[in-house]
């Protein structure tokens, strides 16, 4: 796949511009920053947002007409949403997930505007702040999963699994995926650096102690993805073979590090419990799967929807499952805008994703992660996970960069280096 490498989107060259770039660089750093801190809402990260909002407008961000695209999907989504609340008594909570729902649609075009332009220094930014981030949210469901000082594990546990300051252990690992890919991918294809394997340990070992198998499935996934396309990225020959050598090797490593920490007691039957294939809540007459077969007629039924919070009204549970979840509560033409959404996102982030740009290394692993995501919607409701939104809009966003016509450099440009 070969499309010609556009122009770098360049810094803004005017003293005032410049000083609104810097703002806006801050305010982003901090926002992300605040992204693991989720346990109540409207959390820090929400107002955060909304100062990025005016940042981004008094820096200039711009609208690219590729965004266009996710544009009219997320209003159609939405749209439909605020429709079926009909279906619903006017209740605080449903009107709640419903103004949620708008947010997040803002919040991935926001993302997807923000990395369009001036791209590496925004990336560098967003990057550091989540790896920083995810950090402190492995330290805190550390804490609570080792009980390192009183109440930790009731603030940052979940029946014995680390959740950071999320609300579920299902959130916040999936959550820890997309740096720990951008480290694994840097490790693998560009050098191997001591720092870059002790965060990207830390942030595995965090991933661990989720013990949630949706998001180590989501993992092994998006892992997979980002090897496939890093190869296949690779310039040369001998450039792959270093990679599949890199990679096979890392992966041994871990999985030897992974059974010496199952040698401990807690980890090893915590582990034997989780990794079964099926739970109690999977199967029988109030399982998972039933669930979601009577979930399956209640979207025959419904073109309209039901509404949020109808179906665990009804049935006492959620299904767990996202596309129904899109049907049950957005009725069939939010459910066709959502599914369309994702496939436009996934078809978007493969035609781009092995055009040689200083962002590749950000794009490949963003939408490697968005695959493991739109993957693990098979088994859980993604449609208010922050950080999908984010991968959602980064992906857009480096794609618009990616196709933008090339155009000479101004003259005294500055240039930008390759991602680091």
């Amino acid at each position: 796949m070969t499309i010609a490498a556009p122009a770098m989107p360049f810094a803004p060259a005017a003293p005032a511009a410049a000083f609104r770039e810097r703002v806006l660089l801050l305010v982003l750093f901090v926002t992300v920053l605040a992204s693991s801190v989720a346990f109540i809402e409207p959390s820090p990260h929400d107002g955060l947002m909304c100062v990025l909002l005016v940042a981004s407008v008094a820096a200039g961000v711009r609208f690219e007409r590729l965004i266009v695209v996710p544009f009219a999907l997320l209003l159609v989504w939405n749209v439909a949403g605020m429709i079926s609340l009909m279906n619903v008594p006017a209740e605080e909570k449903a009107i709640q997930y419903t103004a949620t729902s708008v947010y997040l649609a803002i919040v991935a075009l926001l993302f997807a505007c923000l990395f369009a332009r001036n791209t590496m220094p925004r990336l560098a930014a967003v990057r550091s702040a989540y790896t920083l981030t995810a950090l402190a949210a492995v330290c805190a469901g550390a804490a609570g999963y080792f009980h390192l000082f009183p109440g930790a594990d009731d603030w940052f546990t979940d029946y014995g699994r680390a959740m950071g300051a999320f609300k579920d252990p299902n959130v916040y690992g999936p959550f820890l995926i997309w740096p720990a890919l951008f480290l694994m991918q840097r490790m693998i294809a560009v050098r191997f650096r001591i720092r870059d394997a002790a965060v990207l340990s830390i942030l595995l070992f965090g991933l661990l102690l989720s013990f949630s198998r949706g998001a180590w499935f989501h993992f092994a996934v998006s892992g997979f993805a980002t090897l496939l396309f890093t190869v296949m990225a690779a310039p040369t020959q001998a450039q792959r073979m270093r990679i599949v050598s890199v990679s096979v090797t890392g992966v041994a490593l871990v999985a030897a590090c992974v059974v010496v920490l199952l040698s401990f007691g807690s980890l090893h039957h915590m582990f034997e419990q989780r990794a079964e294939l099926l739970q109690s809540y999977d199967v029988g007459s109030g399982g998972r799967f039933e669930l979601q077969r009577q979930a399956l007629s209640v979207v025959l039924e419904k073109p309209n929807g039901m509404g949020p919070f109808e179906f665990a009204r009804v049935y006492g549970l959620q299904q767990h499952n996202v596309y129904l979840q899109a049907f049950i509560v957005y009725g069939w033409v939010g459910g066709v805008a959502y599914i369309l959404l994702l496939l436009s996102t996934l078809w978007i982030g493969l035609r781009t994703s092995l055009t040689r740009t200083p962002w590749q290394p950000y794009l490949i692993t963003a939408f490697a992660a968005f695959v493991g995501e739109v993957l693990e919607g098979f088994v859980i409701d993604t449609d208010h996970w922050r950080h999908f939104f984010l991968l959602l809009g980064m992906v857009w966003g480096l794609a618009a960069a990616t196709l933008r016509p090339a155009t000479p450099a101004p003259p005294g440009a500055p240039s930008y280096p390759g991602a680091v």
